[in-house]
């Protein structure tokens, strides 16, 4: 078995059912992830026609887990320039 995912650009996701976090207010600032085959996609719900990012699902799994954790809250405020170390 190979480690190495497909090209996105070569992916079909015209069958992809697409989630929003229910967090995102009705409005189009979110993210919206579908499953393809093994593989978690992401893409942007204001350009849905772009091609989507596609992760594995342990990639997916180290990202929840990060968030969770609160890794990345910083990204959400006024001062998310600012450099962070995390361990």
């Amino acid at each position: 078995m190979s480690n190495t995912k497909p090209n996105p650009a070569e992916m079909d996701f015209s069958r992809v059912t697409w989630e929003k976090s229910p967090f995102s207010g009705g409005n189009d600032n979110c993210v919206e992830f579908g499953v393809i085959g093994d593989l978690v996609a992401v893409r942007d719900s204001k350009r849905p026609e772009q091609t989507p990012l596609v992760y594995t699902r342990g990639e997916i799994r180290a990202l929840l887990a990060g968030v969770k954790a609160g890794a990345f809250d910083h990204l959400a405020s006024a001062d998310s320039g600012r450099n962070v170390t995390w361990p």
